[in-house]
């Protein structure tokens, strides 16, 4: 058997992937464009990848190919009718960076809720030397017990979330960006609702018909003027250039996304014109990539390897 990773970068090189070697020949390509996926997946039995495409132009010559597995939850990457027609089968995993997203959220939270771009810089900037009061506490912040937080996408990692959110004393709501979702224990409301009572508003969902532009100048101009938006889901949700404007006429208080419309971030983004840390805190899509839940994901995927050549006929 040969396995070929052709984005193995994606997955950083601290991670071990000697349990890989077992099953076969094993070849890695730190990226790989569409050009030359085509080439190095000729004779490969198994692709394993994050972001490559996957489709007749990337694997129409992969004559041997029987097994696609997707580094991540998201596959709209994948042409998954071809993929169909020769037979071959796809996994993706779900659930391995629960925690990790889940933490990261607070992590962005605390941040802009505490004001702590503020109070970082007003220590090393060596305000604090010599003092006349051993408190400072000109950016006033608010306990989060009390809050209403507002989650749209209430899958696995919005119940984590909102678990969390909880156990602080917050008021959970939920919109369900399908309309189908009901979670019994959880507050469902509408969308319009959710803007204009919450105090956070965080994005969990994924990226479809439902999705799309959703958090526009619309929705921010409902969102409290004091509110927070956290954007965990995927970036083109969010329609920078009213996100930008609503940031810089004061219609939201502050924002933390971990994704982008554009990835790396394009120079032509509209957010970029905020330099205030106070008001817009953006990490370079991290919230997914602690070390345990990199290893978890590598884990489960050499799993859905060896199952799927020890059955044969494994679900996809």
């Amino acid at each position: 058997m040969k396995i070929v990773f052709l984005d193995a970068k994606s997955i950083g090189e601290d991670i071990d992937l000697s349990t890989y070697d077992a099953l076969g020949e094993v070849i890695k390509y730190d990226f790989s464009t569409a050009e030359e996926a085509a080439v190095r997946s000729v004779d490969a039995d198994v692709l394993v990848l994050n972001k490559v495409e996957v489709n007749e132009k990337t694997i129409g010559n992969a004559s041997h190919l029987k097994l696609v597995c997707v580094t991540a939850t998201g596959t709209n990457n994948l042409d998954k009718a071809y993929l169909e027609k020769r037979g071959i089968t796809w996994h993706n995993v779900a659930g391995y960076s629960t925690e990790s997203v889940a933490q990261h959220t607070f992590a962005m939270l605390f941040y802009l809720l505490e004001k702590l771009p503020y109070y970082d810089r007003y220590v090393k900037d060596e305000k604090y030397i010599g003092d006349k009061m051993f408190t400072h506490f000109d950016k006033h912040f608010g306990e989060l017990a009390k809050m209403t937080w507002g989650i749209i996408g209430l899958g696995n990692i919005g119940r984590r979330v909102a678990d969390i959110a909880k156990a602080f004393g917050c008021r959970v709501i939920y919109y369900s960006t399908s309309g189908r979702n009901s979670q019994p224990g959880y507050e469902r409301v509408s969308f319009e609702e959710l803007l204009k009572e919450s105090d956070i508003v965080s994005v969990h969902a994924p990226l479809d018909e439902n999705t799309l532009d959703l958090m526009n100048k619309e929705a921010f101009h409902q969102m409290k003027k004091t509110a927070i938006f956290l954007n965990l889901g995927r970036g083109p949700i969010v329609v920078e250039e009213d996100l930008a404007e609503a940031l810089e006429q004061g219609e939201i208080a502050a924002a933390g996304l971990d994704v982008l419309r554009v990835e790396p971030m394009s120079p032509e983004n509209p957010l970029r014109r905020i330099k205030d840390s106070e008001k817009l805190l953006i990490t370079p899509h991290i919230a997914w990539a602690s070390v345990e839940a990199r290893t978890r994901l590598m884990e489960i995927i050499c799993g859905q390897i060896q199952e799927f050549f020890s059955n044969g006929s494994p679900e996809s």
